[in-house]
């Protein structure tokens, strides 16, 4: 009975400490996995990801006017969709008119 007493509490006192060892010196396969994962996701959607970033730039000046055109946007209600597929954003009628807009050159639909 003796003889498997000792080797029992050697087992069962140096496993723990093995497992701790493990876990410090190895960074862990999951922790690789994710970095070559994200690497990967990241050469896939970089070209994606700058193409829309130009695209948003070249957008801002257009969306700085429609801001200025705009105001504030709580003096609108929240939009409606109309049967035929239009859009529309109605101005909260207590408010004060808008400024008029200079009329620019017409375009012929």
């Amino acid at each position: 009975m003796t003889r498997w007493l000792a080797p029992l509490f050697l087992v069962l006192a140096l496993g723990p400490a093995q497992a701790q060892e493990t876990e410090e010196t190895d960074p862990g396969l999951m922790k690789r996995g994710a970095e070559l994962f994200l690497r990967g996701l990241m050469n896939e959607i970089g070209p994606e990801l700058n193409q829309m970033q130009d695209s948003l730039r070249d957008l801002q000046p257009e969306l700085q006017k429609l801001v200025e055109l705009m105001g504030d946007f709580r003096n609108y209600e929240m939009p409606e969709k109309l049967p035929n597929g239009d859009i529309l954003i109605r101005r909260k009628p207590d408010l004060p008119k808008p400024p008029t807009l200079p009329e620019g050159p017409e375009i012929e639909l």
